[in-house]
């Protein structure tokens, strides 16, 4: 088998290793592809706390195939499945994971490319979110995750202000059903373009999904007071600041809504599958580039550099 293996910061080796066998409890799924994280970027790009070089197929982590063998003890998943996979080392053309780690995909959702591990953890975050009808709400950030929160956000009857540096993005939370877009250039004429339109109140509920200082600085002050200030860009590489003394003022809760623990991220994928049946939620216009996998190291440039027209990427083996 085939699988991308990143030997230091930078660089990406196509390297063939023996296809392993499964063992009891687990399942070798054959990947049809993977989503390409935000989160890979630090290793991608290197830090002193990486060790490398890292196991071949990591760090992809938003798999998804047919299962090809399966081991003693395992039950309810079958050889030929279709399914999300969980695993860490999807940058592969096989994947050895826990049965737990697993979630069928319906027959009927066809052979769309499905990154499940990121639209559980969409689902995840606006769960904790507590998003009602008529509420009003921001995303900070329209990328492949704050373009699914808009969505879910609109679907749920909220009025939904998207705020994004690129026009492109802007364009696709429209479609998605954000009542009113702003383009971020300017902090504090967002700030007062956001009173204006709520007379005053800002919003009940402010996502931010960047990963980043100044968005970070934006949601607050965009987040009325009681509010709920939802953090759910992946803030890596530094340390972060915040203005403790406004979110205090305000009363703001503040949510952290990455999930850690393995039954819920199963549970967001399920809830996933869910709303993609149901005409809630549809993946495929969000991925917007697609590329084989010994070009991996290109679609992690293209996350970094975040081209016009860009929104999520996939290796395909």
């Amino acid at each position: 088998m085939r699988a991308a293996a990143l030997e230091r910061p930078g660089s990406i080796r196509i390297a063939s290793r023996e296809r392993p066998d499964p063992g009891p409890g687990e399942v070798r799924v054959r990947l049809e592809g993977s989503g390409v994280c935000a989160s890979n970027l630090d290793v991608w790009k290197g830090r002193p706390w990486f060790d490398y070089p890292l196991p071949p197929g990591a760090p992809g982590h938003e798999g998804w195939g047919r299962v090809d063998a399966v081991g003693a003890g395992v039950e309810g998943i079958h050889e030929g499945e279709r399914v999300a996979s969980l695993g860490q080392r999807a940058y592969a053309e096989y994947d050895l994971v826990r049965s737990e780690q697993l979630v069928p995909i319906p027959e009927e959702l066809g052979e769309a490319p499905f990154p499940g591990e990121a639209l559980g953890c969409a689902m995840n975050i606006f769960a904790r979110s507590g998003i009602e009808e008529g509420q009003t709400v921001a995303i900070v950030g329209v990328g492949f995750l704050g373009a699914i929160l808009t969505r879910l956000s609109a679907r749920a009857g909220a009025r939904v202000i998207a705020i994004s540096r690129r026009p492109f993005a802007l364009d696709l939370a429209r479609q998605q059903g954000a009542a009113e877009t702003l383009q971020l250039e300017d902090r504090a004429a967002v700030v007062e373009s956001v009173r204006e339109m709520t007379g005053g109140t800002l919003c009940d509920r402010v996502i931010e999904a960047t990963g980043k200082q100044e968005p970070l600085d934006l949601a607050g002050e965009l987040t009325r007071e009681r509010g709920r200030l939802v953090i759910a860009g992946f803030h890596q590489g530094g340390r972060r600041s915040v203005d403790l003394q406004l979110w205090n003022w305000r009363g703001l809760d503040v949510i952290n809504a990455h999930e850690r623990d393995p039954a819920i991220y199963r549970r967001g994928v399920e809830r996933a599958i869910d709303a993609v049946r149901a005409g809630d939620l549809d993946p495929s216009p969000l991925i917007t580039h697609t590329l084989p996998l010994d070009r991996l190291d290109e679609a992690l440039d293209l996350v970094e550099e975040r081209p016009d027209g860009f929104l999520k990427a996939v290796v395909v083996p």
